[in-house]
């Protein structure tokens, strides 16, 4: 069959896996192809190209993408897990079914073993052997679609509920099940070929559990040190614990509850849970007694306007008086600006900001001043003052929100004591199952789109296509700094995903099959599939969510 592979022309026989055209087609790559292209559609390197792949001209296009792009680094990142579980499931005899992927921990995944309190450096040797073995043997992945009631069947002899509780929405008839030397388990996305790839990683014991630590994408032949936040992972596991007393610590528990009509509950107890958790903020704001600036900061959609209104209420419940700052208000005049060196202004940067005025106008309150706050016209690109007076009384305080809020460049001129930092992101607390993790950046970017689509008119492809960017100064200007923070908040809602996916997916399904988000948005629906969606009709109007949604009751 003739077939055009990045362009060129070639025949193949009818039946070619598509792996043996890619290590043809390596030499052309930087990076290990990870995943093939065929007509715009993501196919995995075992797919074997057949008539079927015909387009209407009858000659199906083929393309690589390598473990640097983000599909093919997720594939990356799915395969090794599986090769955990399935090292695991060698070494206890059949057990991975009591492994849990948590989420997200340093640059690699958090797995706790029930029955197992202590993960001792014996235990993760043997695991590490073996999955140092299968990754010698270059062992396939294999990948067969089986009826949904054997599906169920096979993983409750497994001891894994949670995929039993997944399949029950199903629609389809066929599940894909992926095998790996004897061990079969469910993913909802692409695998790698073998695991010749997935050589480089360590084993990390933390905690009740154990850190499968991998390279960063970009840097597949290098292991990054393990660098995690205390505070972060503490809010992490108050988050699932949170998930496991509403009953919704995964996908399948979250559609039972909304099958069985308890929607309007679920939704209170989790509001109740988020604002006792500010009030405890409030509360430990209050009895330091000398705080006046609560700085604020966190990633791109975790809900800090709205957060940052909902905590001054309950400091005003504490009996302080708090004031709202923005330290967007201190931006350099744009004229003034120096470009980076691609010639582009960094508006993300700490430089964009005017640090030394920042810290004269809080120093003078301090001091007791009445100092003249100024606004920044996004319009003209300049600061202007705006009339605004502020003294500071004995029960003032500021509440001030911002990008940069826990770097000590932004707030250096401040006593260390006047301050206390929070820490806020979206920290999903949902898995889909034991093995399939929610992605906190899958949240945040689903509420980006949702948000940027009513206020800005944006298309899901914009947002999309610029959350890489905006990625990127999450890392330099955000991540960095999170472990400054007095406190960490959880924005995260367990019913997020269900109440979005109404207003998300039409936006999804817009994306053009030449769009460079159109995998990314594929993805994405295809991850919704799994959410039976609610109504936002018993969201409370000061709801985190409804920053992204719309009608709450707060200036945003």
């Amino acid at each position: 069959m003739r077939i055009l592979v990045n362009g060129q022309p070639r025949e193949v026989p009818d039946g070619t896996e598509l792996y043996s055209i890619a290590v043809e087609e390596q030499k052309h790559y930087d990076a290990p192809i990870a995943l093939a292209v065929v007509n715009g559609m993501l196919r995995e390197l075992f797919h074997c190209l057949t008539s079927g792949d015909a387009q209407e001209d009858g000659i199906p296009e083929v393309s690589f993408i390598t473990v640097n792009d983000k599909a093919g680094y997720d594939a990356f990142r799915r395969s090794l897990s599986m090769l955990f579980f399935a090292a695991v499931h060698e070494v206890t005899g059949g057990h991975a079914g009591n492994v849990t992927l948590h989420f997200a921990c340093g640059s690699g995944f958090y797995f706790t073993i029930r029955g197992m309190d202590r993960i001792d450096a014996d235990f993760i040797g043997r695991v590490k052997k073996s999955m140092l073995d299968m990754v010698e043997k270059k062992l396939l992945f294999t990948k067969q679609q089986v009826p949904i009631e054997t599906v169920k069947k096979k993983f409750h002899d497994y001891g894994m509920p949670d995929k039993e509780k997944l399949f029950r929405i199903r629609l389809s008839s066929f599940v894909n099940i992926y095998s790996l030397a004897g061990y079969e388990d469910y993913y909802y996305g692409f695998m790698l070929s073998d695991t010749s790839l997935l050589g480089n990683f360590e084993l990390i014991p933390y905690h009740e559990g154990v850190v499968v630590q991998m390279p960063e994408r970009g840097n597949p032949d290098v292991i990054p040190p393990f660098i995690t936040s205390e505070k972060l992972f503490a809010a992490q596991i108050e988050g699932e614990k949170w998930a496991e007393t509403l009953g919704i610590g995964t996908v399948g528990e979250l559609n039972d509850q909304i099958i069985a009509g308890n929607t309007s509950s679920m939704i209170l107890i989790s509001e109740a849970l988020q604002e006792a958790k500010i009030s405890e903020l409030a509360e430990m704001i209050a009895d330091r007694g000398n705080v006046r600036f609560v700085m604020i900061a966190g990633p791109s959609s975790s809900g800090k306007t709205t957060f940052s209104q909902r905590l001054a209420i309950q400091l005003s419940a504490h009996g302080l008086t708090p004031h709202y700052i923005g330290t967007d208000n201190y931006f350099i005049n744009r004229e003034d600006m120096v470009p980076g060196p691609d010639g582009k202004l960094d508006f993300e940067s700490i430089n964009a900001v005017d640090t030394e005025q920042f810290n004269a106008d809080m120093n003078d309150l301090l001091a007791g001043k009445t100092v003249e706050i100024p606004t920044f016209d996004f319009i003209t690109g300049r600061r202007v003052m705006s009339g605004e007076k502020m003294v500071l009384g004995p029960t003032d305080i500021l509440v001030i929100e911002g990008l940069h809020s826990l770097n000590d460049a932004l707030s250096s001129g401040l006593p260390e004591e006047s301050k206390f930092r929070v820490y806020i992101s979206a920290l999903t607390q949902l898995n889909i199952d034991e093995h399939n993790r929610v992605p906190s950046g899958d949240g945040r970017l689903i509420r980006r789109i949702v948000r940027d689509h009513r206020t800005r008119g944006y298309s899901a492809s914009a947002t999309i296509n610029q959350w890489g960017s905006v990625r990127k100064g999450e890392t330099e200007n955000v991540f960095p700094y999170q472990d400054k923070a007095d406190a960490v908040f959880n924005s995260a809602l367990p019913y997020d995903l269900a109440a979005l996916k109404t207003y998300v997916q039409p936006l999804l399904f817009q994306v053009e099959k030449t769009d460079p988000a159109y995998f990314e948005a594929r993805r994405l629906l295809k991850f919704l599939d799994y959410f039976i969606a609610i109504p936002v009709s018993g969201v409370p109007m000061n709801s985190i969510l409804r920053e992204f949604v719309g009608d709450g009751c707060f200036r945003l």
